[in-house]
């Protein structure tokens, strides 16, 4: 994959029309069906070409949700209802067996099949599973521990990208908002050791990607901007508290929140590993929040006065639609990505 200086890219979900939510929620699907969701995950890669992006998704449309794609992969889990929410929750109550692979490396088949910008799949990271997937009550008998569980969904995930690379999917990102957590204090009260538990979650995703050649990873860090679109509890802090992780992550790229109130930090970019690669998140993805090309450009600006230009690409602070009933308006998306590919062009032009 060559892509031009600044590439433009998302971090993965796009907003999904009602009937692809009425089509995922099928428990069943006829020839019919399957022609309806490739032609909507054919629509949603066209956009984000037509948008002027460099490197595109599937959106993550075929998913009923993003963590309990884990079940698609694996035997062991069961889908409840979170007693804390109400909402679905997949939770693992058996000892983790394999199901035959591909779910996900068929969605990467499909995205390499129509689009003619490069390609990103998205894949959860093990110790996020852990820490939304396991329960000390439901989990117990087959996981007494959740780092267990969580050393379990490393094989499953490992699989795919195997088949995922050989498609020829140019970039793996690996999902973890967890790890990201670690910066507020709040959540880092709530273990004992929260130094430790950051490090386990750095070690999971190192085992992931272990050994693999012909693949660009990345890891997305997410503070602020995901919950936001949920409606969830604001996380703060600083990257300070994690940089010493993130620097042991085995990854050649970044993604990072940079758009969002209180995520710009550019002198952290300073204090980065010099081989990572940065997607900086120059696009706010809260929904009714208007994207000025000009303020995207200030954004990538303050990035380059403290590290080398050809390390930066642009991309959303998130997913635009993170949970599957999340409900934001495709129409608003677009005109988004459009101003982060208009900056893109912008900024090549301004530094050539």
């Amino acid at each position: 994959m060559t892509l031009p200086r600044f590439p433009a890219s998302v971090v993965g979900s796009l907003p999904r029309p009602r009937h692809v939510r009425e089509l995922i929620e099928k428990p069943a699907w006829d020839e019919a069906d399957e022609r309806a969701m490739d032609a909507a995950v054919s629509y949603a890669i066209s956009m984000q070409e037509f948008a002027g992006l460099d490197v595109v998704t599937d959106g993550e449309w075929r998913r009923r949700s993003y963590l309990g794609v884990i079940a698609e992969l694996a035997y062991g889990f069961t889908l409840e209802v979170n007693p804390a929410d109400g909402r679905p929750w997949t939770v693992v109550t058996d000892k983790l067996a394999p199901k035959a692979p591909g779910f996900i490396a068929a969605e990467a088949a499909f995205l390499k099949s129509v689009a003619r910008a490069g390609t990103k799949i998205t894949l959860p990271a093990p110790a996020l599973l852990g820490e939304r997937l396991w329960d000390p009550e439901r989990s117990r008998k087959a996981y007494p521990r959740r780092e267990d569980f969580v050393r379990d969904c490393v094989d499953p995930l490992r699989r795919e990208i195997e088949l995922i690379r050989d498609v020829g999917i140019d970039i793996v990102q690996i999902d973890d908002p967890h790890l990201c957590l670690f910066v507020d204090p709040r959540v880092r009260a709530g273990y004992s050791d929260p130094d430790r538990a950051a490090d386990f979650a750095v070690d999971m995703t190192n085992a992931l990607v272990a050994g693999f050649t012909g693949v660009k990873f990345a890891v997305h860090l997410c503070r602020r901007a995901g919950a936001r679109v949920r409606g969830e509890r604001h996380y703060t802090g600083g990257y300070g508290p994690i940089l010493a992780h993130v620097n042991r992550l085995n990854v050649q790229h970044l993604t990072l929140e940079f758009a969002a109130a209180g995520a710009d930090e550019p002198d952290v970019l300073t204090r980065l590993r010099p081989d990572f690669e940065l997607g900086l998140g120059v696009v706010d993805v809260a929904p009714g929040v208007k994207a000025d090309v000009s303020a995207i450009v200030a954004r990538v600006d303050r990035a380059i006065a403290r590290v080398d230009a050809t390390r930066i690409t642009l991309n959303p602070d998130c997913g635009f639609a993170p949970g599957s009933a999340a409900k934001v308006d495709i129409d608003e998306v677009f005109l988004k990505l459009r101003a982060e590919a208009e900056a893109a062009r912008r900024l090549r032009a301004a530094h050539a």
